[in-house]
């Protein structure tokens, strides 16, 4: 590896392993100025509303809770602090669609990857920043793009399921496509047995097979992670094939049973899922599973406050 590199101490076990299995890579990126808490505070501050979900979940060992909330008026170092004291975490989506500087770091980081994994060619890629509470946790759920996890504060452990049923099935698959709640998927306590499961620190990156479930619990500390996630051609056709299927499956009641990328079946499914990706009911469903219900307190840091219900 070059003395600039992102990534270090790959092995040749990395670039065999890099999409079948989950690895555990070492990167430098959490000695970079760009997530020191004042740059992160700075970025807060400066974030696009449409670019950003603040959930209240439950802490560890307690009752479910999502809710989807607004930062309010806060500055981003009041948005840190309350997050350090409350169950909450940050999502700061697409950062690097509106910052540059983050752009260019994941830029680099993907060209790496591409020149040490043999087959694996640039791909489209975002990325976004997380910023959780000490007991906060994510829910178990899958991603529809390729996806990774990187960790630059804090320690959080990560359990990875199996890619395949009834871990998670197409149906699931298909719900995110269209509804874009990836948290929704059914999850059994018995399912840990088979989870492979890693305790996360800062300068450590972990990437999962496509799809593969998994489920995320902070170690008693603040954390700041980055995710990954790319899409390559067979991706993006995956993708239109759940999209669709899970249109078929809700509006007539007939569950699709080929998922092929190629062939007349999936150009018929792209033409649909273009034509139909905006319409009414697809927005209103969505809407109904994403609405925002509070905002932070002003006065007491990790506290929320309840928003009127719409009409």
């Amino acid at each position: 590896m070059s003395k600039d590199a992102i990534l270090t101490h790959w092995d040749e076990t990395h670039s065999s392993l890099w999409g079948h299995k989950p690895i555990r890579i070492a990167h430098n990126l959490h000695r970079s100025p760009l997530f020191s808490r004042d740059a992160l505070a700075g970025l807060i501050e400066r974030y696009p509303r449409e670019h950003y979900n603040l959930v209240q979940t439950g802490a560890r060992e307690s009752r479910r809770v999502w809710r989807e909330g607004d930062i309010g008026t806060l500055s981003g170092r009041q948005v840190i602090d309350a997050i350090a004291a409350g169950t909450l975490w940050l999502n700061l989506r697409n950062v690097t669609d509106v910052d540059q500087a983050y752009r260019g770091v994941v830029t680099k980081l993907f060209e790496e990857i591409a020149a040490l994994v043999p087959g694996f060619e640039m791909p489209d890629h975002k990325a976004g920043i997380l910023i959780s509470s000490p007991k906060a946790q994510v829910y178990y759920h899958s991603d529809l793009p390729g996806q990774g996890l990187i960790q630059l504060v804090g320690r959080k452990r990560v359990y990875v399921y199996p890619s395949t049923p009834p871990f998670v099935t197409p149906e699931c698959l298909e719900d995110i496509a269209l509804f874009g709640v990836e948290v929704d998927m059914p999850y059994a306590e018995w399912y840990d047995r088979h989870a492979t499961i890693y305790d996360l620190e800062p300068g450590q990156m972990l990437h999962w097979p496509l799809n593969a479930p998994h489920r995320v619990e902070n170690l008693d500390t603040v954390n700041i992670s980055m995710t990954i996630s790319y899409t390559d051609e067979q991706i993006r056709r995956l993708q239109m094939v759940n999209f669709t299927n899970g249109l078929i499956r809700h509006q007539f009641g007939y569950r699709a049973r080929r998922r092929a990328i190629t062939g007349p079946s999936f150009l018929a499914k792209r033409i649909l899922q273009k034509l139909l990706r905006n319409s009414a009911w697809i927005k209103r469903e969505r809407k109904a599973r994403q609405s925002v219900d509070f905002r932070l307190d002003d006065h007491r840091p990790g506290d929320i406050v309840d928003l009127p219900r719409a009409a």
